[in-house]
């Protein structure tokens, strides 16, 4: 792994720089980035714009990562700009994500995108995505991960994800605790960029299930009743406030065109015209699969407080986590939900083992029922261990959920 905008700047001035083709927002942020990314993908489709969204990582096929108007890239595009860069990506030694960004920027610049919304992959400052001049930066949250990259303190984190903030360009933020907002407000203070964070934005959930929110919303004169938006769990709704405020900086600061009847539709249909996965999704009725690409503390935490508040307080897990998160506060978090686990190993040589999973929840006191190699087999066993009425949840990692869920749509359930 290696960091800096040199290697991306040379491979896209390779290809013509098609980053400076298409208007951008850009999205850092410890949790939440992808779902906003996706919001926000939803409602600019819905308004009839033609929408590029770019996430990472991908849950089951790499085209996932490159959508237009929530369609993944065509593998023969793939292989296209694959051989394009290939010369390039061998003579720097360009990353995986460096080549990734650059066929992802090329693709929508070829595709003549309207706009699109580039999700950064780890941090923001060096992120190889960081070479945008967006519309808008969105920072939606931070919380401790990968601190051996971006920081041990909250602050530190701040810091590196303020760094895709532009001089000038407008800044929306879901920070609220203080001394890591500071430092954002401070990084944006030196860019002469405005900061524009979701305290504007009053909410209410209405009802939650796992089909989905409804909401009533305020921002400054827009009010919005009976939302519905079509990912599950109550935290969704601090992404539907970042997303609010950015549609209202975008219609002061920007051409773009969204009503309300665009914003609705775009809400309703998060997955169909995103394409977005696995939070909190119903991965299948009976038995009553649940997956969910939570990854680190903060993110199981808001996963147990959605669940809690869909009146979900036993599920049969099915957990599996790679060695850079912290899994003990993860499980940690995880024990007042389950009684019952089984473990596995995601196929990726960055995998926690099973030993050492199983040693913290013998900790936690969570029965490990069995243990198995491969996800796939650990899903066959959570079916046939678990009673009907308990749902199966399924996470800890993109790579364990990924596996799940190209193992469930082969399954046929009797």
């Amino acid at each position: 792994m290696k960091f800096g905008l040199k290697g991306i700047q040379t491979l896209l001035s390779s290809i013509g720089n098609p980053h400076k083709n298409f208007p951008s927002i850009h999205v850092a942020g410890t949790n939440g980035k992808g779902s906003t990314s996706s919001m926000l993908a939803a409602v600019f489709t819905a308004a009839g714009y033609r929408t590029g969204l770019y996430t990472s990582p991908h849950l089951v096929s790499f085209t996932e990562r490159i959508r237009v108007n929530g369609k993944p890239i065509p593998r023969k595009d793939v292989v296209r700009l694959t051989n394009l860069i290939k010369g390039q990506v061998d003579k720097q030694r360009a990353t995986y994500f460096e080549a990734v960004t650059a066929i992802a920027f090329k693709y929508f610049s070829d595709t003549k995108v309207d706009i699109a919304i580039i999700e950064t992959g780890l941090g923001g400052r060096l992120d190889a995505t960081n070479v945008l001049r967006p519309l808008i930066s969105v920072i939606t949250n931070v919380s401790f991960e990968h601190t051996e990259i971006l920081g041990n303190t909250l602050e530190e984190i701040a810091w590196e994800k303020a760094g895709i903030i532009k001089p000038g360009i407008p800044c929306v933020t879901g920070i609220s605790s203080a001394r890591p907002l500071r430092v954002v407000l401070e990084r944006a203070r030196t860019k002469r960029a405005r900061v524009y964070t979701t305290r504007a934005v009053e909410l209410n959930v209405k009802k939650s299930t796992l089909d989905g929110l409804v909401i009533d919303a305020n921002i400054g004169a827009s009010t919005y009743r009976n939302l519905h938006v079509s990912l599950a769990g109550e935290h969704q709704a601090m992404n539907v406030k970042i997303v609010l405020r950015t549609l209202a900086v975008l219609r002061e600061e920007s051409e773009f065109h969204i009503n309300e009847r665009h914003l609705r539709n775009g809400l309703m249909n998060v997955q169909k015209l995103a394409g977005l996965q696995a939070r909190l999704s119903v991965f299948h009725r009976d038995p009553q699969i649940l997956g969910d690409v939570a990854h680190n503390p903060d993110s199981i935490r808001r996963l147990v407080e959605s669940l809690r508040g869909l009146k979900i307080r036993n599920v049969f897990l099915v957990f599996g986590v790679v060695r850079d998160k912290d899994y003990r506060g993860m499980i940690q978090l995880l024990g007042p939900i389950t009684r019952n686990a089984i473990l596995t190993k995601p196929r990726t040589d960055r995998a926690r083992s099973i030993e050492d999973l199983s040693l913290e929840f013998m900790r936690q006191k969570i029965n490990v029922v069995g243990t198995e190699s491969t996800v796939s087999r650990a899903v066959s066993s959570a079916i046939t261990f678990s009673k009907k009425h308990i749902p199966i949840l399924i996470t800890g990692s993109h790579y364990t959920v990924g596996e799940a869920l190209s193992f469930l749509r082969s399954r046929k359930f009797t």
